[in-house]
C-alpha cells in the first residue's frame, strides 16, 4: 500500500474558507527553540488529529508577544533561539501539517479572550480539538485561562485537553531555561532541553575578509540581536560540499567582535580545521558542541590572533577525545 506524503503549509493571514472542509486540531504556542515540551505538546496534537480525522495545526506569532510588548515599554527583548524557518522546520518535522503564523500587533494584543477564540481557532482554522500548555494566557492584558479556554471550548463544541509540564528530575522544559543554559555557555544543558544539539543555520555571507590576513579565513553568518549565546566555540558545520554529506569541525565564534569592531553586529564566524573552500551563499547548519571561553576584548590583534591558536588548539583536543 502506498502512502502520499502531505506538504505542510504556512499561512501568514487568516483566511476562513481554507479549512471549511478540513477541521482541524489546533495547538498554540510561541514554541522558540521547539524544545521537548514543545514536541512532546505537538506530537499529542498530531495524534489527536489522526485519531479523530483532523488536521494537525499549529499557531504561532510573528513577533512573539514577549517582543512586541518589551519594545512597546523600550525594553530589550528576550533573546530569540533560532531564525523563524529553523522553527517551522521543527514543527513540521513532528508531523504538524498547517502552521498559522499569526502577526502579533497592538490590535491583536487588544483582542479580548474570546475575540481571539472566536477570529483565530473558529473561524480561521475551523478548531474542532484544541490543546495548550497548564501555563497557558491569551488574550489582552492575559486575562485569558485555561479555565476560560475550557469554557469557550464548552460553547463552541470543541474538545480541549490542557497538557502537564513535561520535566526531568522536576524541573520544568521552558525556552527561557534554555536560553539560561546558553547563555551560561552550557550547550550541553541546552541539547538536554532541547532534544538535539543547540543550532543555527544561516547563509554563508561576505565579511570584511580580514581572517585572511591573520592567516584564519572564516565562514561568515549574520546574526540577530540579541543573541543567547555568545563566546568561541567547538563547532560541527553542516552543508559544506564533503563526501557522504558529513558535517565539517571548527572553531566558531559568536558576538559582536569588540577587538576590531566598535558597536559591531552579531556574527557567527568558523574557522573549519579541515577544509577550504568557496561557501559564500550556501546555507550551513553550525551545532554547538562545546563552549571554549567567553568573548573577550583585546589589546591588540596580535595578542587576538596568540589566543585564536590555543583556541583552535583547544578545539581540535575536544573532537580528538571523541565529542559525541
Amino acid at each position: 500500500m502506498s502512502t502520499v506524503a502531505i506538504r505542510p503549509s504556512l499561512a501568514r493571514d487568516l483566511r476562513p474558507a481554507s479549512f471549511a472542509g478540513r477541521p482541524t486540531a489546533v495547538t498554540i504556542g510561541n514554541f522558540d527553540g521547539v524544545h521537548r515540551g514543545h514536541q512532546a505538546m505537538l506530537e499529542v496534537a498530531c495524534q489527536a488529529a489522526r485519531q479523530r480525522g483532523l488536521t494537525p495545526a499549529a499557531v504561532t506569532f510573528a513577533p512573539a508577544p514577549g517582543t512586541f510588548f518589551a519594545r512597546q515599554a523600550g525594553k530589550t527583548p528576550p533573546a530569540k533561539l533560532q531564525r523563524l524557518r529553523d522553527k517551522l522546520a521543527c514543527i513540521w518535522a513532528v508531523g504538524i501539517q498547517h502552521v498559522q503564523l499569526t502577526r502579533f500587533n497592538a490590535m491583536m494584543a487588544a483582542m479580548t479572550p474570546d475575540e481571539f477564540c472566536d477570529k483565530v481557532l473558529k473561524l480561521g482554522l475551523n478548531a474542532k480539538w484544541v490543546i495548550v500548555g497548564d501555563d497557558f494566557r491569551y488574550g489582552k492584558g492575559r486575562a485569558g485561562d485555561v479555565k476560560s479556554l475550557h469554557a469557550w471550548c464548552s460553547a463552541n463544541g470543541v474538545e480541549c485537553y490542557v497538557m502537564p509540564a513535561v520535566k526531568a528530575m522536576d524541573v520544568r522544559f521552558s525556552s527561557s531555561l534554555v536560553r539560561q543554559a546558553l547563555s551560561d555557555g552550557d550547550v550541553v544543558t541546552a541539547a538536554a532541553i532541547l532534544g538535539r544539539p543547540y543550532r543555527i543555520s544561516g547563509k554563508v555571507a561576505h565579511g570584511d575578509k580580514l581572517g585572511r590576513t591573520i592567516g584564519f579565513p572564516t565562514i561568515n553568518v549574520p546574526l540577530w540581536t540579541p543573541l543567547p549565546l555568545s563566546g568561541i566555540f567547538a563547532v560541527r558545520v553542516y552543508g559544506v560540499d564533503v563526501a557522504g554529506g558529513q558535517p565539517v569541525t571548527g572553531a566558531a565564534s559568536v558576538g559582536v567582535r569588540p577587538t576590531v569592531k566598535e558597536n559591531g553586529r552579531p556574527l557567527l564566524e568558523v574557522y573549519l580545521l579541515d577544509f577550504q573552500g568557496d561557501l559564500y551563499g550556501r546555507r550551513i547548519v553550525v551545532e554547538f558542541v562545546k563552549r571554549i571561553r567567553a568573548e573577550e576584548k583585546f589589546e591588540s590583534l596580535d595578542i587576538m590572533v596568540e589566543q585564536m591558536h590555543r583556541d583552535i588548539a583547544a578545539v581540535r583536543t575536544v573532537f580528538n577525545q571523541g565529542a559525541a
